[in-house]
């Protein structure tokens, strides 16, 4: 739980659909004390907060799983490249012929939402007003204005920021960590429990890695040190360098999934 950055400020209405619905959202405050504080009731509330958490990601994921969706939950910090690698796999995926659906999340704005319905993915903004990341419930909220069945692919654009967001599961199938070329080598390393949380991380711009002086070897170096089992891409939305190979990985976690349920329902029957 962070004490600076917002979270506390968070009240019933802070976070809203858009603009499907602009419904208030309950939103349970963060509970914070101060050192002197009784330390063993704040994370007594913090567990309760994270168990209520899990609860619905558990919930989100049941319902993806039933209908063969791939969910995924992008973290990065602010400016990295998440939006422009999600309208580009929107392009790509499936050539058009599938649908790709997107919840976004921002502290205010619908702007990225915007720019995504622009390449026909189906996409729905959440402002969170104060909070710095998404909660599994803000994303059950999401979901029931969406019709899932249409859908292929689900992409969770959460909030600008490492910390707080590695915290929380939403339900996703895949945690997708994004490193722009400009962001520092050592980002891995500063921020450990995003990227040890990451199934995938994306090294995003590759473009640009030269004229940033961009030392590949120690990012690399890095994420494997701190994110081991992470499957690594390097891309370039502007060049299209790394999209497809990228994409193909997608589908294919997609085919792994409808194959598991699959099987599910064989031993069921």
């Amino acid at each position: 739980m962070c004490t600076t950055c917002g979270c506390a400020q968070v009240d019933s209405a802070a976070a809203y659909v858009a603009p499907l619905t602009h419904e208030t959202h309950a939103h349970e405050p963060h509970t914070h004390k101060s050192h002197t504080s009784n330390l063993t009731h704040t994370l007594a509330v913090h567990t309760r907060l994270l168990a209520k958490n899990d609860q619905f990601a558990q919930q989100n994921r049941d319902r993806f799983q039933a209908c063969g969706l791939l969910a995924l939950n992008f973290l990065s910090s602010p400016g990295s490249g998440k939006t422009a690698l999600i309208e580009q796999t929107a392009k790509v995926w499936g050539g058009g012929a599938e649908r790709v659906g997107v919840i976004v999340g921002d502290l205010a704005t619908e702007n990225d939402a915007q720019r995504l319905r622009s390449v026909g993915a189906i996409a729905l903004q959440i402002t969170t007003g104060s909070a710095c990341h998404l909660e599994a419930d803000m994303v059950a909220h999401a979901l029931s204005h969406l019709d899932l069945d249409s859908l292929d692919l689900m992409v969770i654009e959460n909030v600008g920021n490492l910390v707080c967001p590695a915290a929380y599961d939403l339900g996703e199938a895949r945690r997708a960590v994004l490193l722009s070329v400009t962001e520092g080598e050592d980002k891995p390393l500063k921020y450990p429990t995003a990227f040890q949380s990451a199934d995938v991380v994306i090294l995003t711009k590759m473009d640009i890695a030269q004229a940033v002086g961009f030392d590949r070897t120690s990012a690399i170096d890095n994420i494997r040190h701190m994110a081991p089992r992470a499957t690594v891409f390097e891309l370039s939305v502007r060049t299209g360098e790394g999209i497809d190979t990228w994409v193909q990985y997608l589908q294919a976690q997609r085919q792994s999934i409808n194959a598991r349920n699959s099987g599910h329902r064989i031993q069921s029957f």
